[in-house]
């Protein structure tokens, strides 16, 4: 499940106590309804979907609108591209809470669409970033309105008795990447880092179809619920990607107290500080690996970094201290305090 539904389902179930919480969504969203609490309702935008199509969005905004009138909610929070062009369209801005996860997904992937958030930064009371990173580059795209940063945080999820990777044992030790096998994850570099690291396990969670190719090392162990859980049996976890925003699966990681070794792109440096907790690297097979060897072959190093993760998370990204500063900015929009 991707780090926007993941926060929308954290944010929803810490709140739903003493709130109606409503959570409309489109497609391919079916496994957060699952992370819901029994308290929050569901709501299906069967035309909101991520591909552009002119009469789907049209229909998609008509039902943003309908349920607006069905609800009148005292607070709209938007999450994401697609809802929040059309959400900003259809509801009061007055009452709009709008978090942007990963700017560059705009910013240098489709930047052909920058006008609109440009365009629409004033239909909305706050825009959220997940990282100073995306914080520092929409100012410097001049969308300067009521910018904040709010970190992602989560919940370390329950480990089932008995887990496994199902792998076999010869190995040193297991390194873990949770992606999907998809721009921007970078499934390449990493079979490329395995490569190079025949005495250790590379595992992937993640993955719709068996890759091709891959060296004997790596294992593609598909699409897993409560995938985080499995870091708990890694040494070492492991990102490569072309661009990111905060991701949560880093975060679920540190939650475990692993070293993290990861590219550096996004927000990604405020999550993993070098010879902290980690490292973060230029996208070359060799850097990764002699970078998990210094922290796998000294186990004075792994034990500091790991330490240093889980004091990380607990300080800084942590669920509760998330939605505390969610909580601040539904005050701010409401100007009293009920959250």
């Amino acid at each position: 499940m991707g780090g926007a539904q993941t926060v929308v389902a954290n944010i929803a179930n810490n709140i739903c106590g003493n709130h109606d919480v409503i959570v409309a969504s489109g497609e391919g969203d079916g496994k957060m309804w699952n992370m819901l609490d029994a308290k929050v309702q569901r709501v299906h935008c069967r035309h909101l979907k991520r591909n552009i199509s002119l009469l789907n969005d049209i229909r998609a905004w008509y039902e943003l609108r309908k349920l607006y009138k069905k609800y009148k909610p005292d607070v709209i929070h938007l999450h994401s591209s697609k809802a929040g062009v059309l959400g900003r369209l259809a509801f009061p801005s007055k009452k709009i809470v709008y978090t942007v996860h990963g700017f560059d997904t705009v910013r240098l992937a489709n930047r052909k669409f920058l006008f609109l958030e440009k365009m629409m930064q004033r239909c909305c009371r706050a825009i959220v970033a997940v990282s100073e990173y995306d914080r520092r580059n929409l100012i410097a795209e001049n969308i300067k309105k009521n910018v904040s940063t709010v970190y992602n945080g989560t919940l370390p999820s329950e480990v089932t008795e008995g887990l496994s990777f199902g792998i076999p044992s010869k190995y040193k030790k297991t390194i873990l990447c949770i992606a999907r096998v998809s721009y921007p994850k970078n499934s390449v570099l990493f079979m490329e880092v395995a490569k190079l690291l025949p005495e250790y396990a590379f595992v992937w969670i993640g993955n719709k179809e068996p890759v091709e190719g891959a060296p004997t090392n790596t294992f593609f162990l598909g699409n897993i619920p409560n995938a985080a859980m499995y870091c708990s049996l890694a040494d070492v976890f492991m990102l490569p990607s072309d661009y990111e925003g905060l991701p949560i699966v880093i975060i679920e990681a540190m939650s475990y107290g692993k070293p993290i070794v990861a590219s550096n792109v996004g927000g990604i440096g405020e999550l993993v500080h070098n010879d902290v907790n980690g490292f973060t690297l230029e996208n070359k097979a060799a850097l990764f690996a002699d970078k998990i060897n210094h922290i796998l072959e000294d186990h004075k190093v792994y034990d500091r970094m790991s330490k240093a993760s889980k004091s990380m998370y607990d300080k800084d990204f942590t669920m509760e201290k998330m939605v505390g500063e969610y909580r601040k900015v539904y005050n701010a929009i409401l100007g009293k305090e009920c959250f």
